[in-house]
């Protein structure tokens, strides 16, 4: 298969050492204006560019008839944009705020422990999570999507970043220490007791390894899909 990387900063690094180890060849490494670039030979693109340049990353792949897969946060304002294109142009994409397989898992470990913690009233939940210093968004799209997942399941209707606890919004916590791959973690407490779920990236592989899966997987469909479909969950 033959891959764009569109961003070549740390991850698109990792990504292509993931993606040649299982037998793709890596055809652009795109760190300017991707309009520039030839993708007639390109198969997927693998966006983990910067949040001024995804949008215009995604477009572009969407109107070339490129499937294209997006683990930049800070962009989502535009993601109904992208959807509307993608239908109109029947075709294929992805984004996920996190790739990490184990992450995913996470994520349905948290939306069932929503359910189950949504009639207990005397527990209030806070997220935390600690990323990297040169991390350029605050809270992790993966913090928000945690904050979503509990939103769905019970009375909260918001999340606020570095807020004290309310009966209605989600306090996320966000911290950046020097070369932290990523940590959350979700808290309940009560006066008498506290109840965590924590996931703990120990390093990028894990987000890399899920992007080309992802990628293998998008290769000749077309749509807006998610992770979800991809391992489905």
């Amino acid at each position: 298969m033959n891959i764009a990387l569109l961003g070549y900063g740390r991850m698109g690094k990792e990504i292509e050492k993931v993606a040649l180890e299982r037998g793709h060849v890596i055809v652009h490494k795109i760190s300017r204006d991707i309009a520039t670039y030839d993708f007639t030979t390109v198969d997927v693109a693998i966006d983990f560019s910067i949040p001024s340049a995804a949008f215009q990353n995604i477009t572009h792949c969407i109107k070339h008839q490129i499937p294209v897969i997006s683990g930049t946060t800070g962009w989502l304002e535009k993601y109904d944009e992208v959807v509307t294109l993608c239908e109109a142009e029947k075709g294929a994409f992805i984004y996920a705020s996190n790739f990490s397989l184990g992450v995913n898992i996470f994520f349905e470990m948290n939306a069932y422990l929503a359910k189950m913690m949504s009639q207990l009233e005397d527990y209030k939940v806070h997220v935390e999570e600690i990323h990297h210093t040169k991390k350029l968004d605050a809270p992790s799209g993966t913090a928000i999507t945690l904050a979503e997942g509990i939103i769905a399941h019970t009375d909260y209707n918001d999340w606020k970043l570095d807020t004290a606890e309310t009966d209605r919004e989600i306090p996320i916590v966000a911290k950046r220490i020097p070369e932290v791959p990523g940590t959350h973690e979700i808290t309940y407490n009560s006066k008498i007791d506290s109840i965590s779920i924590k996931h703990e990236a120990h390093n990028r592989q894990g987000f890399a390894l899920g992007a080309v899966v992802a990628a293998e997987w998008i290769k000749d469909k077309k749509g807006v899909h998610t992770m979800k479909d991809v391992l489905n969950i």
